[in-house]
């Protein structure tokens, strides 16, 4: 019997979720396939990027883009054509784009109008609100792509109600697969609680980027608000537009004077998730923070009225507010799971899925 082919496989990452998904995936299709991978730089910060290329062991990319910072459209474009000029030296069988960034679309559009095979990871998740970039940027890229990996099972309908059926495939998330590998390390760990002067159980874990959050005065003031008059220590990994935005506004010296919020740079991805499992809840506006929280079995509040995993707001685990003061502090002093968590993402095993739908598919 002929063995399978080995495929070819260009693999674009730019931003601090993707490296993740990378990490897992990457190590996977290169037992039987050859990779070469694509940064993109749309996170240019140290903290955002490279990191993680050195603390989950990803292989160093072949291509570096610079990208770096801009308007949707000119990061687009220079995603699109970047790529487009490795795909037309390379000539893969096939490109992996993840999630939902405009390195995602740019990435999956030079791909698609080449003739070679999109694959996306983490395909389906909607918000319902095309008014956000993310959910634009996961709707085009689904509808230009060949193959849809799917993270749950609502994903997956997702793409059955928009006509995708045929091309899409339930596969778990890897997220899932890299947290389960790390499990014993993240939740064993305590070096990152006495670095930040926190107990276990005893302090909030917050993240902020989203642009609706960051770039609207009275959004921001009044997350800014819930966080000081928690009643308890927070601890804040700023993300490079949530401190320009402090900055601007002049709330940094407000958040720094209290004493109760700690600030920090980004982390890298033990630290971070050591953090989250020992937290007594999350405060979010990120759809991967949201994930890594249900996984973690820590109930989270997410400072949006929407989101792309309406399946943990389903378990009981997720808590949707409007960012103003009284509403978060209420889902923060209130907010308990009261449902069994059920495993939403998966086993582990999403990244040997997805390489076999690959080598099927293909």
């Amino acid at each position: 019997m002929m063995g399978v082919r080995r495929l070819k496989v260009v693999t674009v990452v730019g931003a601090r979720p993707q490296f993740v998904k990378a990490a897992v995936l990457s190590r996977e299709l290169r037992k039987d396939n050859d990779e070469i991978l694509v940064d993109t730089g749309q996170h240019y910060d140290e903290g955002l990027s490279a990191v993680f290329f050195d603390e989950l062991d990803i292989q160093q990319p072949k291509y570096e883009l610079g990208v770096g910072s801009g308007s949707h459209a000119r990061q687009t474009a220079a995603v699109l054509t970047g790529v487009e000029d490795v795909l037309v030296r390379e000539k893969p069988d096939v490109c992996v784009v993840f999630g939902d960034t405009n390195s995602t679309l740019g990435a999956a559009l030079a791909a698609a109008k080449l003739g070679v095979p999109v694959a996306h990871v983490e395909a389906g998740p909607r918000a319902g609100c095309l008014e956000w970039p993310e959910e634009i940027n996961r709707v085009a890229v689904d509808h230009v792509s060949s193959i849809l990996l799917c993270p749950t099972k609502v994903a997956l309908e997702n793409c059955r109600n928009e006509g995708l059926a045929d091309r899409a495939y339930l596969t778990g998330d890897v997220n899932c697969d890299l947290l389960r590998e790390n499990h014993e390390k993240i939740t064993a760990g305590t070096a990152v609680l006495d670095k930040f002067g926190v107990r276990p159980g005893e302090f909030l874990l917050a993240t902020v980027h989203r642009a609706q959050n960051t770039d609207d005065r009275e959004r921001l003031e009044a997350i800014v608000a819930a966080l000081l008059d928690a009643g308890e220590t927070v601890v804040l990994p700023a993300h490079p537009r949530l401190k320009n935005a402090l900055h601007r506004t002049g709330l940094l010296s407000s958040l720094e004077a209290a004493g109760s919020v700690v600030i920090t740079d980004p982390l890298g991805y033990v630290e971070f998730l050591s953090l989250a499992a020992h937290s007594r809840m999350v405060v979010t506006d990120s759809g991967g923070v949201q994930k890594e929280a249900y996984m973690l079995g820590k109930p989270c509040v997410t400072l949006l009225e929407r989101t792309p995993w309406p399946e943990t707001v389903a378990a009981g685990w997720n808590v949707l507010v409007k960012p103003e003061r009284e509403a978060i502090l209420q889902a923060v002093n209130e907010s308990e799971p009261t449902k069994p968590r059920e495993e939403l993402f998966g086993d582990g095993s999403a990244g040997k899925r997805i390489c076999r739908v690959l080598s099927e598919a293909l």
